[in-house]
C-alpha cells in the first residue's frame, strides 16, 4: 500500500479519536496539543519515505520550530484583542452599567412578564456584543435569572431564554470574532477577511436568533402556568449610572463599523469613557490606576483558559498545513468542494455542533475545518459564517458549556428538561442561519 494512503488512514484515525476525546468532555487545550503532535510527526514520517512538497527543504527541527514556536508567537495580535475585550467587559460590570441597563429594561417592561422577558433578552444580547467569557455571563445571570423567576417564568424557560440571548449577542462580539478567526489561519483569503466584512451577516444572524429565542420562550410560557413572585429589585445593585453610559456596550462595535477604528482603540476609548461618566476616576490618579489594574487582572483571569487554548490551537492549525496532502489523497473525492456541497454538508451535520462535536470549532471542529480546507479552496469569507453558526448556536445552548452547566445548578434545572427545549430550537436556528449564509 502507498505510504501516503497509510499516513492518510492514520491521520483519519487520529481525527476520529480527537472527536471522541472532545465529546467525552476532556480538556481541550491538552487535546489540541496532542493532535498537533500527531499531525506534525506523522507527516514527518511520511516525508521520510515519500517526500512531499510542503516539507521540501525543511529539516525535522525546522518543522517542529514552525509548529510549536513560530505559530504561537505569531498570534500575539489575537490574544491582545481578547485581553482588551475582557478588560472592557469588566468595566461594564464594575461601573454598574450592566445592572443599570437591566433595571431600566425592567421598568420599561412594566408588569407584563412576556414584554419584560423580551426586553431583557434584547438588553442581554446588547451587553454580550462586547462582553464574553464565563465570568461576565455568570455575573449577569445572577441578576437576570432571579428576575425572570420572580416574574413567574418557569426556571427551564428562564435559563433557555437567557442563554439564547447571550448566544445572539455573541454573533456581533468582536472578541469572539477574533477567537474564531484564529482557527482559519492559512485559509484562502485569511489575511484580507475582517470584522467589517463579517458584520452584515453577524447583524442578521443576531437579530434572527434573538427573534426566534424570544418567540419560542413566549410560546413555552403560554403552555405553562405562570406564578408571580414579585421581588425584582432585590437582584440589582443600588448604584445608578448616567443615562449616557447605557450606550457604552455598543460603542466598540460602532467604532469599528462606523468609523473604522482599530478594535483595541475602540475598547480603550469606550472603557475610559465609561469609567469617567460613572465617576470611577474622580478619586485621583493613584486610585484610578488601582481600578484599571484590577480590571485588567480580573479580565486576564476570565480569559486565561481561552488564551492557553488558543496558543495550543496555533500549533495545531500550523500542523494542519502539513497533513493537507494526505487528506487530499484520501478524501479528495469524498468531501464536497463546491459552495453548494459545503452548504448541504452543514445543513445535514448541524447537530454535530453539540457536545463539542466535529462541527464545533471550540471542540473537534478545528480538525473538521482542517480537513475541509485541505481538500477545497473555498475562501474564509464563505466558510467562516457556517462555522460561526455551528459553533456559536450549538455551543451556547449546549450543556457542556461551562456557564450553562453552572446555570443548571444555579436555577436547579434538570438537564433532560433543558435539552428538550434548547437543543431542538438551537437546531432550528442553526439551519435557518445556514440558509441565510448560503443566500
Amino acid at each position: 500500500m502507498d505510504i501516503n494512503i497509510i499516513i492518510g488512514i492514520l491521520l483519519m484515525i487520529s481525527f476520529v479519536g480527537f472527536i471522541v476525546y472532545c465529546i467525552r468532555g476532556y480538556n481541550l487545550m491538552i487535546g489540541v496539543t496532542i493532535i498537533a503532535l500527531v499531525w506534525t510527526f506523522l507527516p514527518l514520517i511520511g516525508n521520510y519515505f515519500s517526500p512531499n512538497q510542503i516539507m521540501e527543504n525543511l529539516s525535522v527541527t525546522e518543522v517542529i520550530t514552525i509548529v510549536f514556536q513560530s505559530a504561537p508567537e505569531n498570534w500575539g495580535n489575537i490574544l491582545v484583542n481578547i485581553l482588551w475585550g475582557a478588560w472592557f467587559g469588566r468595566v461594564l460590570l464594575e461601573t454598574g452599567i450592566a445592572s443599570t441597563l437591566i433595571k431600566r429594561t425592567i421598568e420599561l417592561g412594566g408588569s407584563n412578564p412576556v414584554i419584560t422577558m423580551i426586553l431583557l433578552n434584547i438588553a442581554t444580547a446588547i451587553m454580550f456584543t462586547s462582553m464574553t467569557g464565563a465570568g461576565p455571563v455568570i455575573a449577569i445571570a445572577v441578576i437576570v435569572i432571579p428576575i425572570l423567576l420572580s416574574l413567574g417564568i418557569p426556571k427551564t424557560v428562564a435559563l433557555f431564554t437567557f442563554m439564547g440571548s447571550v448566544m445572539a449577542g455573541l454573533f456581533l462580539n468582536i472578541v469572539n470574532f477574533n477567537q474564531y478567526y484564529a482557527f482559519f489561519a492559512g485559509t484562502n483569503g485569511f489575511e484580507s477577511y475582517s470584522y467589517q466584512e463579517y458584520f452584515p451577516f453577524a447583524l442578521l444572524a443576531s437579530v434572527i436568533s434573538l427573534v426566534i429565542v424570544s418567540i419560542a420562550a413566549s410560546l413555552l410560557l403560554n403552555s405553562k402556568k405562570i406564578t408571580y413572585h414579585w421581588g425584582v429589585s432585590s437582584s440589582l445593585k443600588e448604584n445608578e449610572v448616567p443615562g449616557i453610559a447605557l450606550i457604552v456596550p455598543i460603542l466598540p462595535v460602532v467604532g469599528v463599523i462606523g468609523f473604522s477604528l482599530p478594535v483595541i482603540f475602540g475598547f480603550m476609548v469606550s472603557g475610559f469613557f465609561a469609567l469617567w461618566v460613572c465617576k470611577k476616576l474622580r478619586n485621583g490618579f493613584k486610585d484610578a490606576c488601582i481600578i484599571i489594574n484590577k480590571l485588567f487582572t480580573d479580565g486576564a483571569v476570565d480569559t486565561a483558559p481561552l488564551m492557553g487554548f488558543l496558543l495550543c490551537l496555533a500549533a495545531f492549525n500550523t500542523s494542519a498545513n502539513f497533513v493537507a496532502p494526505y487528506f487530499q489523497v484520501l478524501l479528495g473525492g469524498i468531501v464536497p468542494s463546491t459552495q453548494l456541497g459545503i452548504f448541504i454538508l452543514f445543513i445535514v451535520l448541524v447537530p454535530l455542533g453539540y457536545f463539542r462535536g466535529p462541527m464545533n470549532l471550540v471542540g473537534s471542529g478545528a480538525a473538521t475545518l482542517a480537513v475541509i480546507t485541505a481538500v477545497t479552496n473555498l475562501p474564509i469569507s464563505y466558510l467562516f459564517p457556517f462555522f460561526a453558526i455551528t459553533t456559536i448556536v450549538m455551543q451556547h445552548f449546549d450543556i457542556t458549556q461551562s456557564w450553562i452547566a453552572w446555570g443548571m445548578g444555579y436555577a436547579k434545572v434538570d438537564a433532560k428538561e433543558y435539552i428538550k427545549i434548547a437543543y431542538p430550537i438551537g437546531w432550528l436556528i442553526a439551519v435557518i442561519l445556514c440558509i441565510v449564509a448560503f443566500i
